[in-house]
């Protein structure tokens, strides 16, 4: 684009200009990309300032602050070199994943270094609190990061359309990621050993005070719940139930209806016209003058570009463009924002003429060609066009019924409900060419001669081989009746005309024959109103059209059937719960290899479906703002959760593990100590990661609309899950982990360790 706006004013400034010529460029895809990319960086920034505000609150220390936020830009370019190295490109989807990434990378560093600090406190020195406070956790941070990258396995092997839009944003998490855990493993202990040599005295004025008071008390009634579950397996039983069948209930009662993919907000509308046939020119240039006029304060060249209050925004460019059978219209806005509302503006106009069907949308980025995107195509095909015809009539009168216009739905049939096209047909008499000794296909032969002319051969002419042609006179017929009277030569010499020989029939005929699967098919294509989603639709029509059409019976050959985005919206969400229960598969098993037990993973696991509330309620709590529905880049929220919302059970079993082995306390000891050791390392790795993201949820823009469905679903699972996690895994430990796990892991080992001794 940069090389067509210098072409461009190379041109107005020469050949153009001393032709008084001008050339504009009204229309450039850059500007709404360039748009999205800063807005992406600006979250970047912002999310990694509050990322590590948030750990100066909880550290109250500037070198311990320094030494994690070191993770985020060494973790981020060496994200963005492992891209390129990948041959990936930088896009508003892949920043996004950089974004996100930006709170999820410090995890491993906070985790690893609040061990170390609280070593510190206990009064180790440097090197040896660095040292075991890096060498207790690294098993917890190792699972952690191979969790959240392994559950991108089946994003990354996704072949549909979407998976291309996922890969981005694995790749830049994974990378990301991984690159985290290398620094928390190497660098965080190494700078701990030279920069923590004092730790801060944590002075009890101000704000600050009480947040520490608030941060004691619920501490206390973390440890005071964990004691009461930790020693009465009843109580632990019951809280277990309550979480989970209230955390299913939530997601289950809070479940959007699904859309395919966001649209994105392009500063264009566009909208494809089917005018009633038979319109002339004339006629069509009234229409284009009415809708002009309808439109005309609102051109910047008019009226200027500043928008008076309540008004529609002003139109930049405005564009018409009449064909033979359809007709073309469109704008761009000044505030690319507020493109939106120009829909209404031009479809009053537009249909106001009766009989006239079409569309008028934003192009979605996703969509290929004029009508891709969010659409639902119901394609009715059969071997009798008449018959198909009459079905499409039916179904588009249904459709208006349960999806009016005046609610903002749109249909646009394909190529259209009339046979509108003037068309002569002649239809040979086999008995009165046979009385004359005429084949029909020497008077077919006859007839073509006289309208397009008739191939004889081809021939060289000075080297160059050429089409010889027998045609008749030009401007032999000059009226529609005169086909009637084109000349035929019976073998016998006789002269007769067509009318003769045949019957010429003028009539009507479709201007194009539309074939899917190489039957003749009408296509309704049907564009929602963006107030519903996409799911919602489909089933409307499937419901009210498409079941009644079918109980009513259909002619013999006549098949109807939903395509478009309502097949792709399908078979997506098809593959992506096949991709969120691989994921869940995936993680577990990763798990059970790291942790030597199929039991602790299983108990991990347990604490999802509390994430999968906390997602639905974010995503509820954005669409009290705006509309948000579940798409698929929102669902792929969901399998990020996986991979992130187990950290924090990751932490708690880990701890508990390490003191029943390592300090020989017993299972309720163990519990309720992992539990209060782990509070703060939970709190701040979550609150780093949600003020890390969050910007990529309130901050408005261009491309926001992509991400910001997926951002509140990693937010409100992750601020959910956080808390109920220490609901909920230290009674699922009280009831699980006193069982002896004897998984294959465990049966291995015993075997390996009994012939050792033997030896």
């Amino acid at each position: 684009m940069e090389g067509i706006r210098k072409a461009v004013d190379e041109l107005n400034a020469g050949i153009l200009t001393d032709d008084l010529l001008q050339l504009d460029q009204v229309y450039d895809e850059t500007i709404y990309i360039n748009s999205a990319i800063d807005l992406v960086q600006q979250n970047i920034w912002v999310g990694g300032t509050l990322a590590a505000q948030v750990l100066l609150l909880f550290l109250r220390s500037g070198p311990a602050t320094l030494i994690i936020s070191i993770a985020i830009p060494v973790s981020i370019i060496g994200a963005f070199v492992a891209m390129a190295a990948m041959g990936r490109s930088i896009n508003v989807i892949s920043l996004a994943g950089i974004a996100f990434a930006v709170g999820m990378v410090v995890d491993a560093a906070i985790v690893v270094l609040e061990n170390i600090f609280r070593h510190r406190q206990a009064g180790l020195s440097a090197r040896d609190a660095a040292y075991k406070g890096a060498s207790q956790v690294w098993g917890a941070v190792l699972v952690s990061a191979l969790t959240t990258v392994m559950v991108f396995a089946p994003v990354l092997i996704m072949q549909l359309e979407a998976g291309q839009l996922f890969r981005d944003i694995a790749v830049a998490i994974s990378v990301a990621v991984v690159l985290s855990l290398i620094v928390a493993v190497t660098v965080i202990p190494a700078l701990s050993n030279r920069l923590l040599t004092k730790i801060p005295v944590h002075k009890k004025v101000g704000l600050l005070h009480h947040v520490d008071v608030l941060a004691a008390k619920f501490t206390n009634f973390i440890v005071t719940f964990t004691r009461m579950v930790a020693h009465d397996r009843v109580k632990a039983f019951l809280v277990v139930m309550v979480l989970l069948i209230g955390g299913g209930a939530a997601t289950w009662s809070m479940a959007p209806q699904k859309e395919y993919l966001p649209t994105g907000n392009r500063n264009l509308v566009f909208g494809f016209i089917l005018p009633p046939p038979g319109y002339n020119l004339e006629t069509t240039t009234k229409t284009a003058q009415e809708i002009e006029d309808a439109v005309r304060h609102l051109w910047v060249s008019e009226t200027g570009p500043e928008s008076l209050p309540g008004e529609p925004p002003k139109i930049q460019d405005f564009f018409f463009v009449a064909r033979p059978t359809s007709t073309i219209v469109g704008a761009r806005a000044v505030d690319s924002s507020r493109i939106a509302e120009l829909i209404p503006v031009l479809r009053e106009p537009v249909f106001k003429e009766p009989g006239t069907f079409g569309f008028i949308r934003q192009p979605s980025l996703f969509g290929r060609g004029i009508g891709g995107g969010r659409n639902i195509e119901l394609n009715i095909s059969g071997p009798d066009l008449e018959q198909v015809l009459a079905i499409a009539l039916k179904a588009t009168s249904m459709i208006g019924e349960v999806l009016p216009r005046d609610e903002g739905h749109q249909l646009r049939p394909r190529p259209g409900l009339e046979l509108g096209a003037p068309e002569v047909r002649i239809l040979p008499d086999p008995v009165r060419l046979a009385d004359n000794g005429i084949t029909v296909r020497e008077f077919s032969q006859t007839v073509d001669a006289f309208n397009d002319g008739l191939r004889v051969a081809e021939i060289t002419v000075d080297g160059q081989r050429i089409d010889l042609t027998l045609a008749g006179p030009d401007r032999k017929v000059t009226q529609t009746q005169g086909i009637a009277n084109l000349p035929v030569v019976t073998r016998s010499g006789v002269i007769l005309p067509v009318s003769s020989l045949a019957d010429v029939i003028v009539t009507s005929g479709p201007t194009e024959i539309r074939h899917i699967e190489r039957e003749r098919t009408v296509t309704l294509q049907i564009s929602p109103s963006k107030n519903i989603p996409l799911e919602t639709a489909i089933q409307l029509v499937e419901d009210h059209v498409v079941k009644p059409l079918l109980a009513d019976g259909l002619p013999e050959g006549v098949r109807i059937r939903l395509a478009g985005t309502a097949d792709k919206l399908s078979e997506t969400w098809d593959a992506m719960t096949f991709n969120l229960l691989l994921a869940v598969a995936i993680v577990y098993l990763v798990m059970a290899v790291l942790f030597e037990s199929f039991l602790y993973p299983f108990i991990i696991l347990l604490s999802v479906p509390l994430a999968t509330a906390g997602g639905m309620l974010g995503l509820r709590a954005v669409n009290l703002f705006t509309i948000q529905s579940l798409d698929m880049l929102t669902m792929l929220g969901f399998i990020i959760l996986i991979g992130i919302v187990v950290n924090n059970a990751i932490l708690i079993v880990h701890q508990t593990l390490y003191h029943r082995r390592h300090d020989d306390m017993s299972l309720e000891d163990a519990i309720v100590a992992a539990t209060q050791n782990r509070i703060r390392p939970i709190f701040m790795s979550t609150l780093t990661s949600v003020f890390g993201m969050l910007p990529l949820v309130v901050f408005p823009g261009a491309g926001s609309e992509l991400y910001r469905g997926l951002g509140s679903v990693v937010i409100g699972g992750l601020a959910l899950s956080a808390i109920l996690t220490l609901f909920i895994i230290p009674p699922l430990l009280t009831l699980f982990g006193g069982l002896k796990d004897y998984g294959p892991l465990k049966v291995l080992k015993l075997k390996k360790t009994s012939t050792k001794a033997a030896t």
